[in-house]
């Protein structure tokens, strides 16, 4: 690893010492997202860069072994998202490169405490272009696609998350359904 990475890790580590709050985390932690984002980013290696031209590449950069930390740089190519999911955590995301655009969904019922019978409605769009940072908590959980539009270039996010993140809800908003997938990343550390 690198000074900002290892710097980075080490100061998000304190931030979850310092508060249970997933509010006062992402808070804190953003700016420490954005002051990585500044640094020279000598941290971000060829593998982390890595693409798939059948869907977006989640590269992981570290995964604590408490399992309370995890970052990854995600590579979207032109026209590739997310289904419709949640996280289960806390989250900060900041973009090194391109054009992230990310939906918003919300529960027209409430909180979501069952697998179906779930109402989604859309809700605003948001533009990350490089050097942006945005967050988001569970409770009520962060539902929404994110991706890259077919006529914008590849783009390279940084997501940091309160857990390892290797599984999440999506959703068929169709048919009011959720259920629980586990998400592939590629080993780069």
């Amino acid at each position: 690893m690198t000074k900002a990475l290892d710097r980075f890790i080490d100061d998000a580590h304190a931030v979850i010492g310092q508060t249970e709050d997933a509010a006062e985390r992402v808070t804190m932690i953003a700016p420490l997202m954005r002051r990585l984002l500044d640094s020279d980013r000598s941290f971000l290696q060829p593998a982390h860069f890595r693409s798939n031209p059948e869907h977006y590449e989640r590269n992981a950069i570290h995964i604590s072994d408490d399992g309370n930390l995890s970052l990854f740089a995600l590579v979207w190519l032109p026209g590739q998202w997310t289904p419709v999911h949640d996280h289960g955590s806390w989250g900060v995301v900041g973009i090194v490169q391109g054009l992230l655009e990310e939906r918003s969904y919300m529960a027209a019922d409430g909180e979501i405490t069952r697998d179906t019978g779930i109402r989604l409605r859309r809700g605003g769009v948001i533009l990350l272009n490089p050097g942006s940072v945005t967050s988001f908590v569970p409770n009520p959980d962060h539902i929404h696609m994110t991706g890259v539009a077919a006529e914008r270039e590849m783009c390279v996010s940084l997501h940091v998350y309160g857990r390892n993140m290797n599984s999440f809800h999506i959703y068929d908003v169709a048919a009011g359904t959720r259920r629980m997938i586990e998400v592939a990343h590629q080993e780069s550390r």
